[in-house]
């Protein structure tokens, strides 16, 4: 499906009904083959953004890294180390593989020895749950990203995730992520996402373990308040590269811009 080298509609499937990490660890190998990898094209206008308003960063985190998509901007930017963190092992191998000296551990807050250390060049990955980073992240990075991963998280968890990733930052440190324009109602992608949303609440409702995948439970103005409620001070920049509504002229993206008091 999506590409020859992409998974069959078999396998998604399965996944569909797995829990989330056993149904990311069998999507790994094809992952980066469906539309689901955040596009190169947003990884370099969020880098592009980030670089000139910011210009370079200390350490960094990429949050729910997955197969590493982002941890190569984070490289570019960060003069210190990299890590990326996410819950899967098998999305971690794959990131792994496309950056070749990031050695780390396999075991959720297992970090190892200091010759598992990232650093320029070599990221770092960590196999943990974002929700309950390992103790020793606290205070340790200037710069925080993640991409297309917050539909795993339910509202109800967003003050637990804020909180988790304003403790690993450094006084100043600034956690960024992209976040799209609501889609007109009645619109081909409104229906599509609102759908996709009702199928799943029907599969969470009849079968377990879930999966929890939502597209329509971010908005900017929760999400706003949420970070505020954990300590951020919130700004965002548009993202021009993706162009504006014809009907208001709003961007169609924006990067959000949290950062921890200094």
């Amino acid at each position: 499906m999506f590409t020859t080298e992409g998974p069959s509609v078999r396998e998604l499937a399965v996944q569909a009904l797995s829990s989330v990490e056993r149904g990311y660890d069998l999507l790994a190998p094809t992952f980066d083959h469906t539309p689901f990898r955040t596009p190169d094209r947003m990884l370099d206008a969020v880098e592009e953004t980030l670089a000139q308003r910011e210009g370079s960063f200390g350490a960094g985190l990429d949050l729910c890294c997955g197969t590493g998509a982002g941890t190569g901007m984070l490289r570019r930017l960060c003069r210190d180390r990299v890590t990326g963190v996410d819950l899967s092992a098998g999305m971690l191998e794959r990131a792994r593989l496309a950056h070749p000296g990031g050695e780390g551990p396999a075991g959720p807050g297992d970090r190892g020895g200091p010759g598992d250390r990232g650093g320029p060049g070599a990221p770092e990955f960590v196999r943990a749950d974002v929700l309950a980073l390992p103790a020793d992240f606290a205070d340790s990075y200037d710069l925080a990203v993640s991409f297309g991963a917050f539909g795993h998280f339910l509202p109800a968890e967003r003050p637990a995730l804020f909180a988790a990733v304003h403790g690993a930052l450094r006084p100043g440190g600034l956690f960024a992520f992209p976040i799209g324009a609501p889609f007109a109602p009645g619109s081909a992608a409104w229906w599509v996402t609102t759908g996709f949303d009702a199928a799943m609440r029907v599969r969470n409702a009849v079968w377990r373990p879930p999966f929890v995948m939502y597209y329509r439970t971010f908005p900017l103005g929760a999400v706003r308040g949420d970070l505020a409620a954990a300590g951020f001070a919130v700004e965002t920049a548009p993202l021009e590269h993706f162009g504006r509504r014809p009907r208001d002229g709003r961007p169609n993206w924006r990067l959000v811009l949290a950062r921890k008091a200094a």
